[in-house]
Protein backbone atom coordinates (compact mmCIF):
# COMPACT_ATOMS: atom_id res chain seq x y z
CA UNK A 1 0.00 0.00 0.00
CA UNK A 2 1.30 3.56 -0.82
CA UNK A 3 2.48 5.38 1.95
CA UNK A 4 0.74 9.19 3.05
CA UNK A 5 1.72 11.91 4.46
CA UNK A 6 -0.22 14.53 6.39
CA UNK A 7 -0.28 17.38 4.30
CA UNK A 8 0.49 15.24 1.00
CA UNK A 9 -1.85 16.78 -1.78
CA UNK A 10 -3.64 15.43 -4.58
CA UNK A 11 -1.93 15.75 -8.16
CA UNK A 12 -2.14 14.53 -11.09
CA UNK A 13 0.56 12.07 -12.15
CA UNK A 14 1.79 12.13 -15.91
CA UNK A 15 3.31 9.35 -17.26
CA UNK A 16 6.80 9.11 -18.02
CA UNK A 17 6.85 8.79 -22.19
CA UNK A 18 8.90 5.22 -21.66
CA UNK A 19 5.81 4.12 -19.39
CA UNK A 20 3.09 5.46 -22.31
CA UNK A 21 4.97 3.78 -24.95
CA UNK A 22 5.45 0.58 -22.98
CA UNK A 23 1.91 -0.04 -21.69
CA UNK A 24 0.74 0.22 -25.78
CA UNK A 25 4.13 -1.99 -26.75
CA UNK A 26 3.10 -4.95 -23.97
CA UNK A 27 -0.78 -5.10 -25.35
CA UNK A 28 -0.88 -8.16 -27.56
CA UNK A 29 -3.50 -6.54 -29.53
CA UNK A 30 -2.47 -3.02 -30.53
CA UNK A 31 -0.45 -3.65 -33.52
CA UNK A 32 0.11 -1.14 -36.86
CA UNK A 33 2.55 1.18 -38.45
CA UNK A 34 4.62 4.28 -38.50
CA UNK A 35 5.14 6.70 -41.65
CA UNK A 36 7.17 9.96 -40.68
CA UNK A 37 7.92 12.24 -43.31
CA UNK A 38 10.29 15.64 -42.50
CA UNK A 39 11.92 15.02 -38.84
CA UNK A 40 13.14 11.85 -39.07
CA UNK A 41 11.51 8.82 -37.31
CA UNK A 42 11.24 10.70 -33.81
CA UNK A 43 7.81 9.21 -32.54
CA UNK A 44 8.71 5.55 -33.31
CA UNK A 45 12.05 5.89 -31.86
CA UNK A 46 9.99 6.39 -28.57
CA UNK A 47 8.51 2.37 -28.90
CA UNK A 48 11.56 1.10 -29.97
CA UNK A 49 13.55 2.34 -26.86
CA UNK A 50 10.93 1.22 -24.51
CA UNK A 51 11.03 -2.40 -25.52
CA UNK A 52 8.95 -4.90 -26.27
CA UNK A 53 8.01 -2.85 -29.64
CA UNK A 54 7.85 -6.07 -31.99
CA UNK A 55 4.07 -6.37 -30.15
CA UNK A 56 3.34 -3.15 -31.88
CA UNK A 57 5.77 -2.36 -34.64
CA UNK A 58 4.65 -3.79 -37.90
CA UNK A 59 6.45 -1.21 -40.60
CA UNK A 60 8.41 1.86 -39.74
CA UNK A 61 9.19 3.93 -42.63
CA UNK A 62 10.24 7.44 -44.24
CA UNK A 63 9.69 8.08 -47.69
CA UNK A 64 12.18 11.42 -47.46
CA UNK A 65 12.66 11.61 -51.22
CA UNK A 66 10.05 13.51 -52.83
CA UNK A 67 9.81 10.73 -56.37
CA UNK A 68 9.74 7.88 -53.19
CA UNK A 69 6.98 9.78 -51.73
CA UNK A 70 4.87 10.21 -55.10
CA UNK A 71 5.98 6.83 -56.10
CA UNK A 72 3.90 5.42 -52.62
CA UNK A 73 1.11 7.77 -52.22
CA UNK A 74 0.65 9.08 -55.38
CA UNK A 75 1.65 12.90 -56.55
CA UNK A 76 -0.69 15.78 -55.26
CA UNK A 77 -1.91 18.44 -57.46
CA UNK A 78 -0.57 21.37 -56.25
CA UNK A 79 2.87 19.85 -55.80
CA UNK A 80 3.41 20.64 -51.47
CA UNK A 81 4.01 17.13 -49.45
CA UNK A 82 3.00 18.94 -45.67
CA UNK A 83 -0.53 19.00 -46.11
CA UNK A 84 -3.77 17.54 -44.91
CA UNK A 85 -4.38 15.56 -48.22
CA UNK A 86 -0.77 14.00 -47.72
CA UNK A 87 -1.33 12.86 -44.44
CA UNK A 88 -5.38 11.50 -45.28
CA UNK A 89 -3.27 9.91 -48.07
CA UNK A 90 -0.38 8.09 -46.10
CA UNK A 91 -2.80 6.75 -43.00
CA UNK A 92 -5.25 5.66 -45.90
CA UNK A 93 -2.27 3.73 -47.64
CA UNK A 94 -1.13 2.36 -44.97
CA UNK A 95 -4.11 0.99 -43.32
CA UNK A 96 -4.86 -0.64 -46.50
CA UNK A 97 -1.45 -2.91 -46.24
CA UNK A 98 -2.20 -3.49 -43.18
CA UNK A 99 -5.42 -5.15 -44.18
CA UNK A 100 -3.92 -6.74 -47.04
CA UNK A 101 -0.74 -8.32 -45.21
CA UNK A 102 -2.31 -9.63 -42.35
CA UNK A 103 -4.64 -11.76 -41.96
CA UNK A 104 -7.61 -11.64 -40.04
CA UNK A 105 -7.42 -15.45 -39.13
CA UNK A 106 -4.46 -15.48 -37.77
CA UNK A 107 -4.82 -12.00 -36.10
CA UNK A 108 -8.76 -12.53 -34.69
CA UNK A 109 -7.96 -10.40 -31.75
CA UNK A 110 -5.66 -7.26 -33.27
CA UNK A 111 -6.37 -3.47 -33.19
CA UNK A 112 -4.86 -1.91 -36.15
CA UNK A 113 -3.38 1.41 -36.47
CA UNK A 114 -1.51 3.92 -38.92
CA UNK A 115 0.73 6.56 -37.25
CA UNK A 116 1.75 9.26 -39.73
CA UNK A 117 3.20 12.76 -39.95
CA UNK A 118 4.09 15.04 -42.84
CA UNK A 119 6.55 17.71 -41.40
CA UNK A 120 9.05 20.37 -41.92
CA UNK A 121 11.36 21.66 -39.52
CA UNK A 122 12.45 25.34 -39.26
CA UNK A 123 14.69 26.01 -42.32
CA UNK A 124 18.87 27.08 -42.12
CA UNK A 125 18.53 30.64 -42.21
CA UNK A 126 15.73 30.09 -39.60
CA UNK A 127 12.92 32.32 -40.91
CA UNK A 128 10.50 29.96 -41.34
CA UNK A 129 9.91 27.81 -38.20
CA UNK A 130 8.18 25.04 -39.63
CA UNK A 131 5.12 22.99 -39.26
CA UNK A 132 3.44 20.12 -40.21
CA UNK A 133 0.18 17.42 -40.12
CA UNK A 134 0.11 14.40 -37.41
CA UNK A 135 -2.79 12.15 -37.20
CA UNK A 136 -3.84 8.18 -36.26
CA UNK A 137 -6.58 6.04 -37.57
CA UNK A 138 -6.58 3.56 -35.15
CA UNK A 139 -9.57 0.32 -33.76
CA UNK A 140 -10.52 -0.29 -30.27
CA UNK A 141 -11.85 -3.29 -30.81
CA UNK A 142 -10.76 -5.62 -34.18
CA UNK A 143 -14.37 -5.85 -35.32
CA UNK A 144 -15.47 -1.62 -34.99
CA UNK A 145 -14.55 0.68 -37.86
CA UNK A 146 -11.45 2.72 -37.40
CA UNK A 147 -11.48 6.02 -35.36
CA UNK A 148 -9.22 9.40 -36.46
CA UNK A 149 -7.33 11.87 -34.91
CA UNK A 150 -5.89 14.85 -37.57
CA UNK A 151 -4.03 18.16 -36.22
CA UNK A 152 -1.88 21.03 -37.35
CA UNK A 153 1.11 21.81 -35.35
CA UNK A 154 3.57 24.56 -35.68
CA UNK A 155 6.84 24.32 -34.56
CA UNK A 156 7.71 27.31 -32.18
CA UNK A 157 11.84 26.37 -31.49
CA UNK A 158 14.26 27.68 -32.79
CA UNK A 159 16.37 24.36 -33.39
CA UNK A 160 16.08 21.42 -35.90
CA UNK A 161 16.69 18.73 -33.33
CA UNK A 162 14.25 19.83 -30.83
CA UNK A 163 11.65 20.51 -33.20
CA UNK A 164 12.50 16.43 -34.03
CA UNK A 165 12.22 15.42 -30.30
CA UNK A 166 9.69 17.90 -29.55
CA UNK A 167 7.45 16.15 -32.28
CA UNK A 168 8.61 12.48 -30.77
CA UNK A 169 6.99 13.79 -27.86
CA UNK A 170 3.85 14.75 -29.24
CA UNK A 171 3.06 11.87 -32.02
CA UNK A 172 3.60 9.68 -28.33
CA UNK A 173 1.08 11.56 -26.53
CA UNK A 174 -1.06 10.92 -29.03
CA UNK A 175 -1.15 7.82 -29.63
CA UNK A 176 -1.64 6.94 -26.20
CA UNK A 177 -4.43 9.36 -25.59
CA UNK A 178 -6.20 7.86 -28.44
CA UNK A 179 -6.20 4.58 -26.70
CA UNK A 180 -6.54 5.19 -23.52
CA UNK A 181 -8.30 8.71 -23.33
CA UNK A 182 -10.47 8.76 -26.34
CA UNK A 183 -13.50 8.87 -24.16
CA UNK A 184 -12.41 11.89 -22.69
CA UNK A 185 -11.64 14.23 -25.75
CA UNK A 186 -11.21 17.18 -23.80
CA UNK A 187 -8.45 16.04 -21.34
CA UNK A 188 -6.83 13.86 -24.64
CA UNK A 189 -6.05 17.83 -25.63
CA UNK A 190 -4.40 18.66 -22.64
CA UNK A 191 -2.23 15.17 -22.41
CA UNK A 192 -1.14 16.14 -26.04
CA UNK A 193 1.27 18.18 -23.81
CA UNK A 194 2.32 16.03 -21.60
CA UNK A 195 6.42 16.57 -21.34
CA UNK A 196 5.95 19.82 -23.71
CA UNK A 197 5.82 23.24 -23.03
CA UNK A 198 3.83 25.76 -24.97
CA UNK A 199 6.24 28.01 -26.39
CA UNK A 200 7.49 24.29 -27.64
CA UNK A 201 4.54 24.20 -29.89
CA UNK A 202 1.12 25.13 -31.30
CA UNK A 203 -1.67 23.04 -32.31
CA UNK A 204 -4.06 25.96 -34.62
CA UNK A 205 -6.71 22.83 -35.86
CA UNK A 206 -7.52 19.00 -34.58
CA UNK A 207 -10.33 17.03 -35.87
CA UNK A 208 -12.01 13.82 -34.33
CA UNK A 209 -13.81 10.97 -36.42
CA UNK A 210 -15.07 7.80 -36.24
CA UNK A 211 -17.34 5.77 -33.94
CA UNK A 212 -15.98 6.72 -30.55
CA UNK A 213 -16.03 10.78 -31.30
CA UNK A 214 -19.63 10.29 -33.01
CA UNK A 215 -20.61 12.82 -30.15
CA UNK A 216 -17.86 14.97 -30.43
CA UNK A 217 -18.46 18.78 -31.78
CA UNK A 218 -15.05 19.61 -33.85
CA UNK A 219 -15.95 23.46 -33.16
CA UNK A 220 -15.97 22.50 -29.22
CA UNK A 221 -12.26 21.17 -29.63
CA UNK A 222 -11.45 24.27 -31.37
CA UNK A 223 -12.72 26.39 -28.55
CA UNK A 224 -10.94 24.37 -26.52
CA UNK A 225 -7.40 24.31 -28.04
CA UNK A 226 -8.01 28.71 -27.40
CA UNK A 227 -9.04 27.80 -24.20
CA UNK A 228 -6.35 25.95 -22.88
CA UNK A 229 -3.63 28.55 -24.31
CA UNK A 230 -2.59 25.96 -26.63
CA UNK A 231 -3.48 28.42 -30.17
CA UNK A 232 -4.21 32.61 -30.23
CA UNK A 233 -6.99 31.45 -32.88
CA UNK A 234 -9.17 28.83 -34.63
CA UNK A 235 -10.89 28.88 -37.53
CA UNK A 236 -14.33 26.83 -38.89
CA UNK A 237 -15.75 26.72 -42.26
CA UNK A 238 -19.54 27.47 -43.22
CA UNK A 239 -19.74 23.67 -43.20
CA UNK A 240 -19.23 23.73 -39.30
CA UNK A 241 -15.87 21.75 -39.99
CA UNK A 242 -12.70 23.16 -38.32
CA UNK A 243 -10.32 24.56 -40.61
CA UNK A 244 -6.34 25.11 -41.15
CA UNK A 245 -6.08 29.23 -40.61
CA UNK A 246 -3.57 29.61 -43.25
CA UNK A 247 -5.29 27.79 -45.75
CA UNK A 248 -8.07 30.15 -45.87
CA UNK A 249 -6.27 33.66 -45.67
CA UNK A 250 -3.04 32.76 -47.24
CA UNK A 251 -2.16 36.07 -49.81
CA UNK A 252 -5.91 37.19 -49.82
CA UNK A 253 -7.33 40.48 -48.95
CA UNK A 254 -9.10 40.35 -45.59
CA UNK A 255 -11.98 41.86 -44.24
CA UNK A 256 -12.73 41.07 -40.40
CA UNK A 257 -16.10 42.08 -38.30
CA UNK A 258 -15.74 41.61 -34.88
CA UNK A 259 -18.64 41.04 -32.34
CA UNK A 260 -21.08 39.09 -30.03
CA UNK A 261 -23.23 37.76 -32.42
CA UNK A 262 -25.67 36.88 -29.59
CA UNK A 263 -27.58 36.61 -32.13
CA UNK A 264 -26.35 38.32 -35.44
CA UNK A 265 -29.16 41.50 -36.04
CA UNK A 266 -29.79 43.57 -38.75
CA UNK A 267 -27.02 46.24 -38.02
CA UNK A 268 -24.26 43.16 -37.55
CA UNK A 269 -25.32 42.04 -41.63
CA UNK A 270 -25.45 46.09 -42.62
CA UNK A 271 -22.20 46.72 -41.57
CA UNK A 272 -20.87 43.70 -42.90
CA UNK A 273 -22.61 44.47 -46.84
CA UNK A 274 -21.88 48.08 -46.30
CA UNK A 275 -18.19 47.43 -45.50
CA UNK A 276 -17.46 44.82 -48.01
CA UNK A 277 -19.06 47.18 -50.58
CA UNK A 278 -16.71 49.49 -49.70
CA UNK A 279 -13.57 47.48 -49.67
CA UNK A 280 -14.01 45.53 -52.81
CA UNK A 281 -13.79 48.51 -53.99
CA UNK A 282 -10.50 49.71 -52.82
CA UNK A 283 -7.13 49.53 -54.71
CA UNK A 284 -5.46 46.49 -54.30
CA UNK A 285 -8.53 44.39 -53.55
CA UNK A 286 -9.27 41.89 -55.50
CA UNK A 287 -13.49 40.73 -54.98
CA UNK A 288 -12.25 37.05 -56.70
CA UNK A 289 -9.54 36.79 -53.69
CA UNK A 290 -10.84 38.26 -50.90
CA UNK A 291 -11.86 36.15 -47.09
CA UNK A 292 -14.17 37.71 -44.91
CA UNK A 293 -14.20 36.59 -41.16
CA UNK A 294 -16.28 36.90 -38.21
CA UNK A 295 -14.51 37.10 -35.13
CA UNK A 296 -15.36 36.06 -31.49
CA UNK A 297 -12.84 37.25 -29.11
CA UNK A 298 -12.58 34.57 -26.20
CA UNK A 299 -13.50 37.26 -23.77
CA UNK A 300 -17.25 37.93 -25.76
CA UNK A 301 -17.72 33.85 -25.04
CA UNK A 302 -17.03 34.12 -21.07
CA UNK A 303 -20.11 33.87 -18.96
CA UNK A 304 -19.83 35.00 -15.33
CA UNK A 305 -15.75 34.15 -15.36
CA UNK A 306 -16.40 31.21 -17.34
CA UNK A 307 -16.57 30.53 -20.85
CA UNK A 308 -20.76 28.63 -22.02
CA UNK A 309 -20.36 26.35 -24.42
CA UNK A 310 -23.80 26.39 -25.48
CA UNK A 311 -23.54 29.56 -26.01
CA UNK A 312 -20.97 29.51 -27.84
CA UNK A 313 -21.93 26.89 -30.24
CA UNK A 314 -25.35 28.73 -30.99
CA UNK A 315 -23.51 31.75 -32.32
CA UNK A 316 -20.96 29.53 -34.06
CA UNK A 317 -24.16 27.29 -35.99
CA UNK A 318 -25.89 30.66 -36.37
CA UNK A 319 -22.91 32.14 -38.36
CA UNK A 320 -21.97 28.95 -40.25
CA UNK A 321 -25.88 28.47 -41.12
CA UNK A 322 -25.86 32.02 -42.67
CA UNK A 323 -22.68 30.87 -44.99
CA UNK A 324 -19.96 32.62 -42.65
CA UNK A 325 -16.39 31.62 -42.14
CA UNK A 326 -15.93 32.27 -37.95
CA UNK A 327 -12.59 33.00 -36.35
CA UNK A 328 -12.38 32.40 -32.37
CA UNK A 329 -9.20 34.14 -30.98
CA UNK A 330 -7.27 35.33 -27.76
CA UNK A 331 -7.09 38.43 -29.32
CA UNK A 332 -8.39 41.45 -26.87
CA UNK A 333 -6.77 44.19 -29.13
CA UNK A 334 -6.80 44.69 -33.06
CA UNK A 335 -3.43 44.91 -33.27
CA UNK A 336 -3.31 41.73 -32.27
CA UNK A 337 -5.68 40.45 -34.71
CA UNK A 338 -3.91 42.29 -37.65
CA UNK A 339 -0.64 41.29 -36.51
CA UNK A 340 -2.37 37.54 -36.94
CA UNK A 341 -3.53 38.09 -40.04
CA UNK A 342 -0.29 39.57 -41.00
CA UNK A 343 1.56 36.00 -40.77
CA UNK A 344 -0.77 34.77 -43.84
CA UNK A 345 -1.16 37.77 -46.16
CA UNK A 346 0.73 40.82 -46.63
CA UNK A 347 -2.55 42.35 -49.11
CA UNK A 348 -4.63 44.89 -48.24
CA UNK A 349 -7.00 44.49 -44.93
CA UNK A 350 -10.02 46.04 -43.92
CA UNK A 351 -11.73 46.05 -39.93
CA UNK A 352 -15.15 46.65 -39.97
CA UNK A 353 -16.05 48.06 -36.22
CA UNK A 354 -18.68 50.54 -34.72
CA UNK A 355 -17.86 53.73 -33.42
CA UNK A 356 -18.18 52.72 -29.56
CA UNK A 357 -15.38 49.66 -30.86
CA UNK A 358 -12.86 52.51 -32.06
CA UNK A 359 -13.06 54.75 -29.09
CA UNK A 360 -12.02 51.97 -27.18
CA UNK A 361 -9.12 51.42 -29.35
CA UNK A 362 -7.75 55.29 -28.84
CA UNK A 363 -8.37 54.07 -24.86
CA UNK A 364 -4.27 54.40 -23.17
CA UNK A 365 -5.20 51.58 -20.55
CA UNK A 366 -5.18 48.36 -23.36
CA UNK A 367 -1.58 49.31 -24.01
CA UNK A 368 -0.34 49.96 -20.35
CA UNK A 369 1.43 46.58 -21.01
CA UNK A 370 3.46 47.33 -23.95
CA UNK A 371 6.77 49.33 -23.62
CA UNK A 372 5.85 51.60 -26.48
CA UNK A 373 2.24 52.58 -25.30
CA UNK A 374 -0.27 53.10 -27.29
CA UNK A 375 1.84 54.27 -30.06
CA UNK A 376 3.51 50.92 -30.18
CA UNK A 377 0.09 49.32 -30.46
CA UNK A 378 -0.95 51.73 -33.80
CA UNK A 379 2.71 51.20 -35.27
CA UNK A 380 1.11 47.54 -35.43
CA UNK A 381 -2.23 47.93 -36.42
CA UNK A 382 -2.00 50.80 -39.05
CA UNK A 383 1.28 50.32 -40.58
CA UNK A 384 -0.40 47.25 -42.04
CA UNK A 385 -2.31 47.92 -45.43
CA UNK A 386 -5.27 48.35 -43.13
CA UNK A 387 -8.31 50.61 -43.94
CA UNK A 388 -11.02 50.82 -40.93
CA UNK A 389 -14.76 50.65 -42.07
CA UNK A 390 -16.72 52.44 -39.45
CA UNK A 391 -20.11 52.18 -38.53
CA UNK A 392 -22.28 54.59 -37.15
CA UNK A 393 -23.84 54.94 -34.00
CA UNK A 394 -26.52 57.10 -31.91
CA UNK A 395 -25.93 59.96 -29.29
CA UNK A 396 -28.28 59.32 -26.05
CA UNK A 397 -29.74 62.55 -27.42
CA UNK A 398 -30.41 60.71 -30.76
CA UNK A 399 -27.96 62.32 -32.91
CA UNK A 400 -25.52 60.19 -35.08
CA UNK A 401 -22.26 60.10 -34.22
CA UNK A 402 -19.59 58.79 -36.85
CA UNK A 403 -15.77 59.79 -37.36
CA UNK A 404 -16.32 63.52 -37.62
CA UNK A 405 -18.22 63.57 -34.03
CA UNK A 406 -16.76 61.06 -32.08
CA UNK A 407 -15.51 62.13 -28.98
CA UNK A 408 -12.04 60.67 -27.73
CA UNK A 409 -9.97 60.91 -24.69
CA UNK A 410 -8.37 64.87 -25.13
CA UNK A 411 -4.46 63.53 -25.33
CA UNK A 412 -5.47 61.17 -28.41
CA UNK A 413 -6.73 63.56 -30.61
CA UNK A 414 -4.28 64.82 -32.48
CA UNK A 415 -3.29 61.45 -32.91
CA UNK A 416 -6.89 60.77 -34.04
CA UNK A 417 -6.77 63.49 -36.88
CA UNK A 418 -3.65 61.97 -38.22
CA UNK A 419 -5.47 58.55 -38.98
CA UNK A 420 -8.45 60.43 -40.08
CA UNK A 421 -6.40 62.49 -42.17
CA UNK A 422 -4.39 59.84 -43.65
CA UNK A 423 -7.14 57.75 -44.66
CA UNK A 424 -7.39 55.01 -42.68
CA UNK A 425 -10.63 55.68 -40.55
CA UNK A 426 -13.52 55.99 -43.56
CA UNK A 427 -17.35 56.38 -42.37
CA UNK A 428 -19.75 53.85 -43.78
CA UNK A 429 -22.08 56.18 -45.23
CA UNK A 430 -24.75 54.39 -46.62
CA UNK A 431 -26.35 53.10 -44.14
CA UNK A 432 -29.92 52.51 -42.70
CA UNK A 433 -30.71 54.48 -40.21
CA UNK A 434 -34.02 52.91 -39.09
CA UNK A 435 -31.84 49.98 -37.28
CA UNK A 436 -29.30 52.16 -34.97
CA UNK A 437 -31.85 51.07 -32.28
CA UNK A 438 -31.43 47.44 -32.34
CA UNK A 439 -28.90 45.66 -30.44
CA UNK A 440 -27.93 42.09 -29.84
CA UNK A 441 -28.38 42.16 -26.45
CA UNK A 442 -31.76 43.29 -26.29
CA UNK A 443 -32.80 40.67 -28.88
CA UNK A 444 -31.32 37.98 -27.23
CA UNK A 445 -33.31 39.22 -24.05
CA UNK A 446 -36.32 39.29 -25.95
CA UNK A 447 -36.16 35.63 -26.94
CA UNK A 448 -34.81 34.80 -23.48
CA UNK A 449 -37.57 36.47 -21.84
CA UNK A 450 -40.65 34.56 -24.48
CA UNK A 451 -41.56 38.29 -25.71
CA UNK A 452 -42.99 39.26 -29.02
CA UNK A 453 -41.63 41.38 -32.11
CA UNK A 454 -37.48 39.70 -31.73
CA UNK A 455 -37.72 38.52 -34.94
CA UNK A 456 -38.29 41.90 -36.83
CA UNK A 457 -34.93 42.69 -35.96
CA UNK A 458 -33.23 39.65 -37.29
CA UNK A 459 -32.09 39.65 -41.11
CA UNK A 460 -34.19 37.81 -43.22
CA UNK A 461 -34.24 33.79 -42.48
CA UNK A 462 -31.80 34.18 -39.18
CA UNK A 463 -35.22 34.14 -36.49
CA UNK A 464 -35.84 30.20 -38.56
CA UNK A 465 -33.09 29.21 -37.83
CA UNK A 466 -32.84 30.56 -34.06
CA UNK A 467 -36.14 28.21 -33.52
CA UNK A 468 -35.53 25.77 -36.14
CA UNK A 469 -32.60 24.43 -34.47
CA UNK A 470 -33.74 25.67 -31.23
CA UNK A 471 -30.68 28.36 -30.55
CA UNK A 472 -30.48 30.91 -27.18
CA UNK A 473 -32.42 28.89 -25.23
CA UNK A 474 -35.32 29.25 -27.79
CA UNK A 475 -36.88 25.91 -27.06
CA UNK A 476 -37.22 26.02 -23.33
CA UNK A 477 -38.74 29.76 -23.29
CA UNK A 478 -41.14 28.70 -26.06
CA UNK A 479 -42.52 25.58 -24.03
CA UNK A 480 -42.50 28.13 -20.61
CA UNK A 481 -44.79 30.53 -22.57
CA UNK A 482 -47.07 27.90 -24.23
CA UNK A 483 -48.17 26.45 -21.20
Amino acid sequence: MEITLKGDREFEDIPSLKTKALRINLNENIYGTFAEIGAGQETVRQFFRAGGGSNTIAKAMSAYDKDFSDAIYGAEEDGRYVTEARLRKMLSHEINLIEERLSRDKHPNKMFFSYANTVTTIDFAKQYKGHGWVGIRYQIDQDKPYNEIILHLRFRENDARLQQETLGILGTNLIYGAYYKYNEPKKLLRYLYDHLDQDQIEIDTINFSGPVFENVDNRLMSLQLVKNNMTDAVMFAPDGNNVLPAKILYKKNILALRGSFRPVTKVNIDMFQKSYDMFIKENKVDPNNTQVVFEITLSNLRAEGEIDEQDFMDRARLLCSLGHTVLISNFQEYYKLVEYFSQYSKNRMGLSMGVNNLVDIFDEKYYRHLSGGILEAFGKLFFKDLRVYLYPMLNEDGAIMDSETLKVHPRMKELYKFFKYNGKVVDITDFDPSILTIFSRSVLKSITDGDEGWEEMLPPGVSKIIKEKRLFGYEAKEVIRNQ
